[in-house]
């Protein structure tokens, strides 16, 4: 039996630096560093300790940590107390709890598409 490839989570750990692209047809969540443009088809988590320098896209994206670059949501982006985001996003639902640092400008409809401007 094949594992579904949609259900797998790839973690890059605190400590790891990640230099490229990354694309997954599961989840992806960062504690580490990744330069490079990231594509989940699942959802995209960056924990406190992440750090991504590129833009973004996936289904769900919650940001904990840092990102530099444009971020798309198919569904939703949620930026946690600590997140720091400097870019621009799209999707369809946004969540920004008090005490995170947003610089950018938001697109939200019901069929979010990768955001222009910024690399």
């Amino acid at each position: 039996m094949k594992a579904d490839p949609t259900k797998e989570l790839n973690l890059i750990g605190a400590g790891t630096v990640v230099d490229g692209k990354i694309r997954s047809q599961g989840s992806v969540r960062i504690d580490g560093k990744v330069v490079g443009e990231i594509v989940a088809s699942e959802s995209l988590a960056v924990g406190e300790t992440g750090e991504v320098e590129g833009n973004v896209t996936a289904k769900n994206v919650t940001v904990g940590g840092k990102i530099r670059g444009s971020i798309s949501a198919g569904e939703k982006i949620v930026f946690e107390g600590k997140a720091v985001v400097r870019g621009d996003v799209r999707a369809a639902k946004l969540v920004v709890d008090e005490g995170c640092v947003f610089d950018g400008k938001v697109s939200m409809s019901d069929k979010a598409q990768a955001p222009e401007g910024r690399h």
